[in-house]
């Protein structure tokens, strides 16, 4: 992907990215192609291009672009992690089902595994959300039981429709760490 932000480009990225999202309601996702992405927006193949080297690129930058959302609310928000996950899935709900509805959840997975050990690099650890929560675990180990455990959690439920309330899954997963944490301290 290209990283200009020059504000045309950025536009550009924006109609490409909502183009390639419409058209995944519609149509699965291995039968979208650049042509149809392009006939979508107003923009032309080699403005794609200039931009982007394929549709995957399209969805993985997107992604990116979510999770960074995510990861800035933890950062800026250390007190309560599972609020801000909570928030974040209310918030992103619909990019949740429509991934579940092309069998992609796992971009997603993949993507906060690469991209949530940058929190350990970029900030300090003190403020990480879940060194309050799991103590003094070695930061990649805590970072990759986050995205197993939680996200894992998270995905159940988005493939079950995401029919019960958000509020029943957090109390399951909190009701999950404190018997983590009260055996932990035994």
């Amino acid at each position: 992907m290209n990283t200009s932000q020059n504000p045309s480009a950025i536009r550009s990225k924006k109609e490409i990215t909502e183009a390639l999202l419409q058209l995944m309601e519609k149509y699965p996702y291995e039968e979208i192609s650049v042509k149809q992405i392009v006939l979508e927006t107003d923009l032309v193949r080699k403005t794609f291009y200039r931009n982007f080297s394929s549709k995957d690129d399209v969805l993985r930058a997107y992604i990116d672009t979510v999770i960074q959302e995510y990861v800035d609310e933890l950062i800026a928000h250390p007190e309560d992690p599972l609020d801000v996950i909570f928030t974040f899935c209310e918030k992103k709900r619909n990019l949740f089902l429509l991934l579940d509805k092309n069998n992609m959840l796992y971009m997603l997975l993949l993507r906060l595994n690469e991209m949530l050990p940058e929190i350990r690099q970029t900030s300090d650890m003190s403020r990480n959300p879940f060194v309050r929560l799991f103590g003094e675990l070695e930061p990649d180990y805590l970072i990759a039981f986050n995205v197993g455990a939680i996200w894992n959690v998270i995905f159940r439920w988005v493939r079950r429709g995401m029919l019960e309330p958000l509020v029943e899954v957090r109390n399951t997963l909190e009701k999950y760490l404190r018997r983590v944490a009260s055996d932990v301290a035994e």
